[in-house]
């Protein structure tokens, strides 16, 4: 049999797997005929967004154990499948819908903004996907959630810390690509509010996520002379940027998103990483100092996380955070409905679900639509490279620590 009839014959099966699962009662194809209950993930393994996607591969595979020790799902254990997109939108695409046509209820993933709207449209009636991007912006009421606290409201609360610092004059560096675009709507948006009216964009620059030199840009941004300057980008962009300032002789506070809170990242660009490096974060980092004070039922959450990777012998950073809650929370909800659950019932357990503890903060879908936390669980942290790890430096919402000032949101 040649390839493709090959291909042919396991689309076939694939099909006919899918039509007996659903005359047989509504019963997911995720329940695998070996007795587990299997559930799909897709992940960027390879490629440029690898620094996360591995990250939240380790998570789920820890998570997996500990789950299955308190008895799985309906006293079945469960298994996170995986599939590799190579951090490429298409690859995401290709994969989602092989899995779609499967009928499973869920599917975790991707890691990537790019791959999670591309995958976006395929799930419009099922299954829910929840992917672990931060950046999406999935409609209300939808099959579409996302994870940990949205770059919008990591962006509020840096520029809140900034301003509140006295770090009026700002610079602003974006991508060209749908994501820059993104974000620079979002920064238009949160400098037109009356609680930043001190603020000013001294300086705004793009570049392309392939660009190798920024010398030019750094030059626009040393000229209008800023207090503060924001790069608002993950991986190697950042990186590029960061390496342009130390390039340029520019030493100012630097503000990222917080995609970039990943230990390989700090590893990998430590030659050339600004003196004072800001993250805003969801409420992960409190853990390791204790600064502000958690939610009992979130604090235990916190330290167990940490127990669970202590115990495999690896350390926990951005990326595993964005795929535990998301993990925790799915198979908590496949956990309260009844056996053979669809789509669409989980889809609206997580609408309505609220008051539910996660290491990120409390979350509230019904207040945060597809997202379940806001600025409310949102803070600034800073990188400490000699101690390695991100260092609580605001309340939530971006109030620095020891600020007793009251500001609306």
């Amino acid at each position: 049999m040649n390839r493709r009839a090959a291909r042919g014959v396991r689309g076939l099966m694939a099909a006919a797997v899918a039509v007996a699962a659903q005359a047989i009662g509504g019963m997911p194809a995720a329940r695998a005929a070996d007795g587990v209950f299997e559930i799909p993930v897709i992940e960027s393994l390879t490629g440029s967004g690898a620094f996360l996607g591995t990250q939240e591969h380790d998570a789920l595979v820890i998570l997996e154990k500990s789950v299955n020790k308190s008895g799985g799902i309906h006293g079945q254990p469960i298994r996170f499948a995986f599939h590799d997109d190579q951090s490429n939108p298409q690859v995401a695409v290709q994969i989602t819908s092989g899995i779609v046509a499967e009928q499973p209820p869920v599917i975790i993933g991707s890691s990537l903004v790019s791959a999670c709207n591309a995958m976006g449209p395929l799930v419009k009636g099922g299954p829910v996907m929840y992917c672990h991007s931060a950046g999406i912006h999935p409609p209300a009421g939808g099959y579409v959630f996302t994870s940990s606290v949205s770059t919008l409201d990591q962006a509020h609360a840096l520029i809140r810390y900034f301003r509140m610092k006295g770090w009026t004059r700002l610079a602003l560096a974006t991508s060209t690509d749908a994501t820059g675009q993104d974000a620079d709507r979002g920064f238009d948006a949160l400098l037109a509010n009356p609680e930043n009216a001190d603020i000013k964009l001294v300086e705004r620059v793009h570049f392309n996520i392939n660009d190798v030199s920024v010398a030019a840009q750094m030059e626009h941004v040393r000229a209008a002379g800023p207090q503060a300057f924001i790069v608002w980008s993950t991986g190697s962009p950042a990186g590029t940027i960061f390496r342009g300032l130390v390039q340029a002789g520019i030493t100012l506070p630097v503000g990222t998103t917080g995609g970039n809170m990943t230990y390989e990242q700090m590893k990998q660009f430590a030659a050339f990483l600004p003196k004072e490096l800001y993250l805003p974060s969801s409420l992960w980092p409190v853990a390791q100092k204790g600064r502000v004070p958690l939610d009992a039922e979130v604090e235990r959450l916190q330290k167990e996380f940490f127990a669970a990777y202590a115990e495999a012998g690896k350390t926990p950073d951005e990326g595993s955070v964005l795929a535990w809650d998301p993990g925790l929370i799915i198979v908590e909800a496949l956990r309260k409905l009844p056996p053979g659950a669809t789509a669409q019932q989980l889809r609206d357990t997580l609408l309505h679900l609220k008051g539910q503890p996660g290491i990120d903060g409390i979350y509230d879908y019904e207040k945060t639509p597809q997202r379940g936390l806001s600025l409310d669980e949102t803070l600034v942290t800073r990188w400490m490279p000699e101690a390695g790890l991100w260092d609580v430096v605001s309340q939530p919402t971006g109030i620095p620590l020891g600020a007793t000032t009251a500001v609306a949101h």
